[in-house]
Formats: C-alpha cells, structure tokens, sequence
C-alpha cells in the first residue's frame, strides 16, 4: 500500500499558519484590559454617535430635562478597566466594560470609545489615588459653584476631545460646555473635588463611611452634630456639608433655565425643607424600594481632620 506524505514546502507553511494563529489568539487576550487616556465618557448604551453629535454633527441626546441619561460617568485618566466585548460601529470600536471605579449590577451595561483608551496586555493598577486636605475639598467644591447640573458629570470643563471625534460643521461657543459634558451632578461634585477618591454614586454614598446618629432629631441638632464634609444623602440625591452654617449641593431643576446646578445654602433651612418629606434615619435600611428618609455619614478620615 502506498503511504501519502505532504510535501516538505506544505508541511512548513501548515506550521506557520498554526504559528499565526496561535499568535492571533494571544493578541485577542493581550486587549482584555484598558486604561483611560483622558476624561472618558462611560456609556450605558454603545450608540455614541446617536448621544454625541447626531445626524446633523452638533447635537447632544437629551431628555425634556436637558440630561443625557445614556451617561453613567466620566472616568478620569488613568482609570483601569477589564474589556469583555467588542463591537464595531461605523467603522469605529467600542468596548464594554467593568471596571472597580464603577460597579454596577449585571443589568446595567458600559460602553466606551476606544479612541480614549490605551489596551494593555496585562491587568493595569488601579487608578493612583490622593485624598486632598479637607479645605482643599471645601475650596474645590465652593469653587464650583454655578456650575450646571449634568447628569454623569464629574468634569466641570468636560471632555473636549468629544468635538473632534463625534461633532461637525459649525457649532456655537456658547453650546461647547454642554456638548462635551462640562458640568457635575451631586455625587460628581463630590468626586471631582476629592480626585476621585470618593464612590461616584449616592447609592453607595448612602454606606459610606460612618454613621453619625440623627435618628429623631430636629434640624437644629443636627446641624449642632455635623462637621464639614459630613454627607446629608440618600439613594438619588447628595448634599456636603462645607460648615454648621453651610451645605453645597448639585441640584437638577428641569423647569428652570439651565436645568440647575452647584448652589450654597443655609444648612439648617435646608435640613429643615428636607425634613418636610424625609425622615432621619441613622442607617440606610437593606434591599430596594422607596425610603423616605436619609442619612448622615461621616468619611473624611479623622485624622486628617
């Protein structure tokens, strides 16, 4: 019986092909991680060109309150991330995303443009972070006030690289700050002024850091208890404490011009409005629903106070 044997020329080039594609395989695991290059916008939907620029090149997706809610947050430069897909959209990649600076549940996807992001081969550290002095937070956060409420924000000056990627034709200088996202929410207040340091969301604000016991007080005593930095929040919505005389806070206003933004207020007259539908509570009770209350935490480390 003859014995067939492949050629040496065609065993050779079976070889590298096995080669390459065992070299594609590492190259397809060597982009599982990323990092922020800049200010990044994170998604909770992959269609950026539908939120940034639209079919005419210069609009923003916004709801009747002049907020984005595709927006989740901005990541600053140097945030790590673990890639676990891939999608192509008119000939530009997006990713989604998990990342430590952002979690969230299995419902709640993240999107990012690979254009802001730098791939890694191997899992990057965690983004460096400094805890400011607490005046330095306080001047920060004064600092912004007047700022416009954007829902997602933590970059007053916004993300500027969004008009050369997503935006066209002729736009208007004074529509530059709210296309590229320059603004903060409340809890984007807060994370802005410490570097990032604090959680992005009230939801877990609302566990943060210690309790301070409010529970059946008059909004006399606790504006006696708190001390600057102190947070008055719960699930939605967050106020920082600069003194026993003042709260700052983010406040979205859909009626008004400019749908809000950073405003300064008496501490007890707020505390006093606040208690007119909540009650304080000294810890913010487990599982979901409607809570009509809040709470006071204490998280800026004691002594560094």
């Amino acid at each position: 019986m003859k014995i067939f044997t492949f050629p040496d020329q065609f065993r050779q080039n079976l070889m590298l092909w096995l080669i390459c594609l065992l070299l594609a395989a590492g190259s397809a695991e060597a982009t599982d991680f990323a990092v922020a290059r800049t200010a990044t916008p994170v998604l909770n939907s992959p269609e950026f060109s539908k939120v940034f620029g639209g079919r005419d090149g210069k609009t923003l997706k916004s709801d009747s309150c002049g907020q984005v809610r595709e927006m989740e947050f901005i990541a600053l430069p140097g945030t790590a991330f673990r890639l676990i897909g891939k999608l192509e959209k008119r000939g530009k990649t997006f990713y989604q995303v998990v990342t430590d600076d952002y979690p969230v549940s299995a419902d709640t996807p993240l999107y990012m443009d690979s254009r802001f992001l730098d791939l890694r081969d191997r899992q990057p550290e965690p983004r460096k972070r400094q805890l400011p002095s607490r005046q330095e937070i306080i001047t920060v956060m004064k600092s912004a006030q007047g700022q416009p409420y954007v829902w997602g924000g933590n970059v007053r000056n916004g993300v500027p690289e969004l008009l050369a990627y997503f935006y066209r034709n002729s736009l208007e200088s004074g529509q530059i700050k709210k296309l590229t996202l320059g603004g903060l929410d409340c809890s984007g207040l807060l994370y802005e002024a410490t570097g990032g340091w604090t959680p992005r969301n009230t939801s877990w604000l609302v566990h943060y850091g210690d309790a301070v016991a409010v529970s059946g007080r008059s909004a006399a005593e606790i504006t006696s208890l708190v001390e600057p930095l102190d947070l008055i929040v719960w699930k939605g919505h967050v106020l920082i404490v600069l003194n026993r005389e003042q709260v700052i806070e983010s406040v979205l206003k859909c009626g008004a011009v400019g749908h809000g933004g950073v405003v300064i207020s008496p501490l007890k007259q707020r505390l006093a409005a606040i208690m007119k539908t909540r009650k304080p509570a000294d810890l913010w009770p487990a599982g979901k629903g409607k809570r009509d209350m809040f709470v006071v935490r204490r998280w800026y480390p004691e002594g560094q106070r």
